[in-house]
């Protein structure tokens, strides 16, 4: 996949509920996280991301309907997976089996970590506070909500949230990654990749699944 490149004009893009108007104007198109991997888990919500960046960020708008939403995790660094959460999973430069995990609630409560499958490391709080977030359900928690619903997020990650790497610039880079849309507490808990998995049993860390992205200069 390859990641096109925006550079805003003064004032578009001043927080993350600005994102998708951007990604709009710009027409870049939807991808779609809708591989079913494991079959105990057939639920497939209907869910649609974009992104572009711009040099010193990566910007990503989700779309999702689904039958029901969750947002009980209240802070960063907490256990978002539980709830309606997108995902996004990425090798940093010369990563081999290391990669981050960035997770969002639809509650705009973020998690991010970095590391080897089973040594992960969670980011300081003053990285993941560094990460726009928005989401068209606000940001209060709420327990889960019965009935079709369609919302949206949006991320704006600065290069520093690459906490364990000195990237400068994403132009020209080339890397592999998966995004992905969890959650394991709802009532029909799901499991969904952009990138298919073919292992036994749901699992999001599994950096050898990840599909190749090149970000455009």
């Amino acid at each position: 996949m390859y990641i096109s490149k925006i550079v805003p004009e003064a004032g578009q893009l001043e927080g993350a509920e600005q994102i998708p108007s951007l990604l709009d104007a710009a027409h870049i198109p939807f991808e779609y996280i809708r591989c079913v991997n494991w079959k105990d888990y057939p639920y497939c919500p209907d869910v649609r991301f974009r992104t572009a960046h711009t040099g010193d960020s990566v910007l990503l708008e989700y779309r999702v309907k689904e039958a029901s939403v969750r947002a009980v995790a209240d802070t960063d660094n907490g256990r978002v997976w539980e709830d309606s959460c997108c995902e996004f999973f990425f090798q940093g430069p010369g990563d081999k089996d290391e990669y981050y995990n960035f997770e969002c609630n639809c509650g705009e409560s973020l998690l991010i970590g970095y590391g080897r499958r089973g040594e992960r490391e969670r980011a300081p709080l003053e990285v993941t506070r560094a990460v726009q977030r928005w989401s068209s359900l606000g940001k209060a928690p709420f327990e889960e909500r019965m009935g079709e619903c369609e919302w949206q997020l949006a991320l704006r990650i600065p290069v520093t949230a690459f906490f364990r790497h000195q990237i400068d610039c994403l132009d020209g880079l080339a890397t592999r990654a998966n995004f992905y849309k969890c959650g394991d507490k709802l009532t029909t808990p799901h499991f969904l990749s952009w990138n298919p998995i073919n292992l036994p049993e749901p699992c999001f860390h599994c950096p050898e699944f990840f599909g190749l992205i090149r970000f455009n200069d």
